[in-house]
C-alpha cells in the first residue's frame, strides 16, 4: 500500500527497456556548454602539455579540466603530471586550491584508470562508452567535505542533497556491474583491442600503401588501444563521402558531440597539426571487445571497394 512512493515497471516497459539496451545503444548526440579558458594542444604530440597548463593559470583560476583521452585521436593526456604540478602550485598559493577534473569517458574500459594515482578531485564516468547503460556518474574525492560539490537542481532531499530526484536503480546497478567487469577483465579487454587495432592498421597499410595517413600517431604520445583515426588520401575521398558509400562499415568522422560541424574537417585534428585536406578525409575507426580479424578483413575490403567506386565516378 505504498504505491505513491514507487511502482513496479510493467512487463511491457521492461521489454521496451531491454529492446532499447540491445538495439538503441548508439549515441544520438551530445552538447556541452562551458565558460573556460582553452589551452591548445601541441601540434607535435597532440597532447595538452604540462607547461602550457601552468602558464595558463591565473590568480582567479579555480578549476582545471582535462580529458583523460581524446575521443577522436585516442591520445592520452599527461594528467598525472598535470595534477602533480598543480598540487605543488596549490601549496604556494594563499587562496583556495585549484581543483582538478578529468573526463574519463573514453579511457574507462580501455586503459587502467585509478583516481588515487591520477590525483584528481573529480572524474566523470560515462556508462555507454564501456558496455554499460547510458547513465553517468561523477567521482568526487570527499564530496562536500574535502572537495566542494553543489547541486545544479534543487528540491527534495534525495541523494544526500547533492541533487533532487529518485535514483535510477536498474541503470545504476548496470553501471556498477560494467565497472566490476572492467576491474576483473581489463587486461584481457586491453590486449584484445590493441591486437585487433594493430591488425586493422596493418591491413589498411597493405591495401592503401602510400595513400594512408594515421591521424592518431603522434611522436611521444600514448594512445588508446582501440582507436584508429585514419585518412585515405584522394580528392573525392572525404571521410563522410567514403562512409556514406560503404555497404558494411559503420563508423564516424568524429565525435557525436561535434556533429553540428557538418562536413567540415574536424577542428580537433586541425588543432593537432593535421593538414586540412588530410583532416577532411578522416574517419574514426574504433574496435571493441568482440571485434575480430574477420570483421577487420570485411571492413578493409568494403573500404577498398568504396574507394575504387568513388574514384571511378570521378
Amino acid at each position: 500500500m505504498d504505491y505513491n512512493a514507487t511502482t513496479p515497471p510493467e512487463s511491457e516497459v521492461i521489454q521496451a527497456i531491454s529492446e532499447a539496451l540491445q538495439d538503441a545503444w548508439g549515441n544520438p548526440s551530445s552538447n556541452y556548454i562551458a565558460d573556460v579558458t582553452f589551452v591548445p594542444v601541441s601540434k607535435v604530440t597532440a597532447r595538452v602539455e604540462v607547461e602550457d597548463i601552468i602558464a595558463a593559470v591565473r590568480p582567479n583560476t579555480c578549476l582545471i579540466s582535462v580529458m583523460l583521452a581524446n575521443n577522436e585521436t585516442g591520445v592520452i593526456m599527461p594528467l598525472q603530471e598535470i595534477c602533480q604540478r598543480i598540487k605543488s602550485l596549490n601549496k604556494q598559493r594563499e587562496r583556495l586550491r585549484i581543483l582538478l577534473h578529468t573526463d574519463a569517458a573514453q579511457a574507462l574500459g580501455k586503459i587502467r584508470v585509478d583516481v588515487s594515482d591520477l590525483g584528481v578531485d573529480y572524474l566523470t564516468i560515462v556508462g555507454h562508452k564501456f558496455y554499460a547503460p547510458r547513465i553517468g556518474a561523477l567521482y568526487v574525492n570527499g564530496p562536500g567535505t574535502k572537495t566542494p560539490l553543489y547541486p545544479m537542481l534543487f528540491g527534495g532531499g534525495q541523494e544526500r542533497n547533492f541533487r533532487p530526484g529518485t535514483e535510477n536503480t536498474p541503470m545504476i546497478a548496470g553501471l556498477g556491474k560494467a565497472a566490476e567487469l572492467v576491474t576483473s577483465n581489463l587486461s584481457d579487454y586491453e590486449s584484445h583491442m590493441q591486437r585487433i587495432k594493430l591488425y586493422l592498421e596493418e591491413r589498411l597499410q597493405a591495401v592503401f600503401a602510400g595513400r594512408i595517413r594515421f591521424n592518431s600517431h603522434f611522436l611521444g604520445s600514448d594512445i588508446l588501444p582501440n582507436t584508429c583515426n585514419v585518412s585515405i588520401l584522394g580528392p573525392r575521398l572525404q571521410g563522410w563521402r567514403v562512409l556514406s558509400n560503404c555497404r558494411r562499415l559503420l563508423a564516424s568522422v568524429g565525435a557525436a558531440c561535434h556533429s553540428d560541424s557538418g562536413n567540415r574537417p574536424s577542428h580537433i585534428l586541425l588543432s593537432c597539426g593535421v593538414p586540412s585536406e588530410v583532416a577532411a578525409n578522416a574517419m574514426r575507426l574504433s574496435v571493441g571487445r568482440e571485434t575480430s580479424e574477420a570483421d577487420v578483413d570485411a571492413v578493409v575490403e568494403d573500404l577498398r571497394e568504396t574507394v575504387q567506386l568513388l574514384e571511378e565516378m570521378n
